[in-house]
C-alpha cells in the first residue's frame, strides 16, 4: 500500500513546516505532529519498514559513524 507511505512523507513534511514557522507549542504543530504519528502507525501497522517512510542517504545510514547502534531485526 504505497499511499501509506506517501500519506506518513507527506503529514510529516507539513508536521516540520509547521514547527520551523510556528514554532513546537502551536496547535497547528502540534495537530501535525499528531497526523504524522498517526500515518506513520498505519504504514508501520500495514508492513511497511521504517525506512520505507524514511529511506537513508548513505552519509546518514546506521553504522557508518563510529559507535552507531546496529538497526534491530526486521518485522516480518
Amino acid at each position: 500500500m504505497p499511499h501509506r507511505i506517501s500519506a506518513a512523507r507527506t503529514a510529516q513534511h507539513l508536521a516540520v513546516r509547521a514547527l520551523t514557522v510556528h514554532g513546537l507549542a502551536h496547535p497547528l504543530t502540534l495537530a501535525l505532529l499528531a497526523a504524522a504519528s498517526t500515518a506513520a502507525a498505519r504504514a508501520w501497522e500495514a508492513g511497511h519498514q521504517v525506512t520505507d517512510v524514511h529511506p537513508a542517504s548513505t552519509e546518514s545510514s546506521p553504522g557508518t559513524h563510529p559507535g552507531a547502534a546496529p538497526h534491530g531485526p526486521r518485522r516480518s
